[in-house]
């Protein structure tokens, strides 16, 4: 296991799976993850074709964070997805 890999599982609400899904966009520690947001690896996520839903995005902000994705404020919830569907909508329309 690559450092950085243990690194991202140690932090909640990531597993190998949402890991092995940040390393395929290039995100292989808490500091690229930090520098890049979760709505930004979501939309990388989502734009190379990887099917997840929005719970990963919220799952990334809660590593962030340090708290579980189902712990979030309601409305952080809502700002995340509205960031995120129009992030993904300005890189489609472009």
């Amino acid at each position: 296991m690559h450092p950085s890999q243990s690194e991202l599982l140690k932090l909640k609400n990531l597993g190998l799976a949402s890991v092995n899904i940040l390393h395929s966009i290039g995100i292989r520690s808490l500091e690229d993850l930090h520098r890049v947001g979760p709505v930004e690896a979501f939309a990388s996520i989502r734009r190379r074709g990887i099917n997840v839903s929005r719970v990963l995005l919220y799952a990334l902000q809660g590593a962030l964070l340090d708290i579980h994705w189902n712990d979030l404020d309601p409305d952080l919830k809502a700002n995340l997805v509205s960031e995120a569907e129009q992030l993904l909508s300005r890189k489609d329309s472009a």
